[in-house]
C-alpha cells in the first residue's frame, strides 16, 4: 500500500527535503506549517500516518495532539523535536504519540521506520471499535447497538475502515484502494464501493444505530453519529 502522510513541521526548507525525500519514496504527503493546519488536516483527511515536530507556531505538536486524539482519531503518530530529554519524550507520548524522532533527525532512519509501520498496517488493528453508541468487534466480525449483526467479509473490511476514520470524507478511490487493492479479479472496481456502503447502510439500520453512512456514488462517503435519520439512500 501507498502511504498517505501529513508532514507537520514549520522550518519549510526542513519540509521541502523531508516531503522530497518521502515522494521519491512513493508515499503521499500533505505539508503544513503550524499545529492548527495540521489539526484541522486531520479532521478533514485519512492519512496512514502523521508527523508532528513539536515547536511550531499558532498551536505546538502537542497541542495539535492532544485535539486529533481527543476527536478519536487512531492515525499512528511520529512527533519531531529538537529537545532529547526524556520528560519531553514522555510528554509526548503520555499526548498519544506512538514514536518519536530527535532533530535532526536521519532521513534513513526515518524511511525505515515507515517501511516498518507499512508492513504492519495491514496486520495490526485493535480487536474492537467504537463510535456512539455503536461497537464493531473485528475478529468477530460483529456490529453491535441495539441488535448485533454479523458482517460479510468485504462488509468488515469497509466498516473498520470506516470507524478507523470517523467523520472523514474517505472518496471512493480510497476506500476501494484500502478494502479491495489485494483483489486480483478483474471485474472488482470501484462500483463495488457504493454496492457495499449500501449494504452497510441496511445493517446500521437494522440494529437501530446512531450512526450513518453520508455521501453519494462515485463520490466521497463519511461516517458521522446521528440521530436516527441521516441516512442516505
Amino acid at each position: 500500500m501507498t502511504l498517505n502522510i501529513l508532514l507537520a513541521e514549520d522550518e519549510e526548507q526542513l519540509s521541502r527535503a523531508y516531503t522530497a525525500a518521502l515522494k521519491h519514496q512513493g508515499y503521499k504527503v500533505d505539508s503544513v506549517y503550524n499545529g492548527q493546519d495540521a489539526l484541522e488536516k486531520a479532521r478533514e483527511k485519512m492519512y496512514d500516518v502523521m508527523i508532528l515536530d513539536i515547536m511550531m507556531p499558532v498551536k505546538t505538536g502537542l497541542e495539535a495532539l492532544r485535539e486529533i486524539r481527543s476527536g478519536g482519531d487512531r492515525t499512528h503518530v511520529i512527533m519531531l523535536t529538537a529537545m532529547s530529554e526524556i520528560e519531553d519524550k514522555v510528554t509526548g507520548l503520555e499526548a498519544g504519540a506512538d514514536d518519536y524522532l530527535t532533530k535532526p533527525i536521519s532521513l534513513k532512519e526515518l524511511l525505515a521506520r515507515l517501511a516498518s509501520l507499512e508492513r504492519r498496517l495491514d496486520t495490526f488493528t485493535e480487536k474492537i471499535l467504537t463510535l456512539g453508541g455503536v461497537s464493531f468487534n473485528i475478529a468477530q466480525q460483529e456490529l453491535t447497538s441495539v441488535n448485533t449483526i454479523r458482517l460479510a467479509g468485504k462488509e468488515a473490511k469497509l466498516m473498520e475502515f470506516f470507524m478507523l476514520n470517523p467523520n472523514k470524507s474517505l472518496s471512493t478511490a480510497e476506500i476501494f484502494r484500502h478494502v479491495w487493492a489485494k483483489d486480483e479479479d478483474p471485474e472488482i472496481d470501484e462500483g463495488y464501493v457504493f454496492i457495499y456502503v449500501s449494504y452497510l447502510r441496511q445493517k446500521l439500520k437494522a440494529i437501530k444505530a446512531d450512526l450513518a453512512i453520508l455521501g453519494e456514488e462515485d463520490g466521497e462517503f463519511r461516517l458521522v453519529e446521528s440521530a436516527g435519520d441521516d441516512y442516505v439512500s
